[in-house]
């Protein structure tokens, strides 16, 4: 049996303290393939490739049975921020 979609926000959240996390199962229900949005104040500093790393690092026991690992962003807090507000629409004037 794969890993479950709790397992893996239990595992980045007690090692990542992320302010915002998103985890979906893209295996169909296996649990054998996953995308993830973190934010985490651990990035601050860090360039994406470290981010990603430390992402598996939080994840070894996981990635022992999980096949597939799309981490769509890898944020700090002020750069998720900085994204959402960019998203916001625009009052008309």
């Amino acid at each position: 049996m794969g890993v479950t979609k709790e397992q893996v926000e239990s595992s980045l959240t007690s090692k990542l303290k992320p302010s915002h996390l998103e985890v979906i199962d893209t295996s169909g229900g296996c649990g054998a393939s996953f995308a993830i949005e973190i934010v985490s104040e651990q990035f601050e500093g860090k360039r994406l490739l470290e981010r990603h790393r430390i992402v598996n690092v939080a994840l070894e026991e996981e990635m022992k049975q999980i096949h597939a690992l799309s981490i769509k962003k890898a944020q700090t807090l002020e750069q998720w921020k900085q994204q959402h507000e960019a998203e916001k629409p625009k009052p008309d004037a």
